[in-house]
């Protein structure tokens, strides 16, 4: 997907620059990109609250998670493990996975042009079981476009 920043700026009344530095913030740009990915895909609905566990229904009742892979990397554990002073578990991250389908993935690095990756969950579970990723589920930018964005299985 892409943007035109240049309208953005516009509309906003900031420089490209305001505008690519808020959009490559995974925190602020996931509430654009889940709507985006919502109005992209008919039949998709938004989670009922930023709290349900998942960010998008699928037209068949499937839960997907959102993430943005950022300079730092992506994570697969749920959001209450990740940040100052939470750790990994492994029970609350098997939990997650059990309950969706799985991750919608969006390089927002390269803002305005953004891949997307769709990652079922059985390959997060194949690489948490491989070690490919972090002992805190999380995996680099580059590791995961140069391996395992190439195995993802459908």
């Amino acid at each position: 997907m892409s943007w035109d920043e240049e309208e953005l700026a516009r509309a906003f009344k900031v420089t490209t620059d305001d505008v690519r530095e808020y959009l490559t913030d995974g925190r602020r740009v996931s509430f654009i990109i889940e709507r985006r990915l919502m109005w992209e895909n008919p039949g998709w609905k938004l989670a009922p609250s930023e709290g349900a566990g998942y960010d998008l229904l699928d037209p068949d009742g499937g839960m997907w998670e959102v993430r943005s892979i950022t300079r730092q990397g992506v994570y697969f554990n749920p959001s209450n493990q990740v940040g100052s002073g939470r750790a990994f578990n492994e029970a609350g991250f098997q939990q997650k996975l059990g309950g969706i389908e799985g991750f919608i993935l969006s390089d927002i690095v390269a803002f305005p042009l953004v891949d997307v990756f769709v990652v079922p969950v059985e390959n997060v579970l194949r690489w948490h079981r491989g070690n490919a990723l972090g002992s805190n589920a999380k995996v680099s930018r580059r590791k995961f476009l140069d391996i395992l964005a190439k195995d993802i299985r459908f």
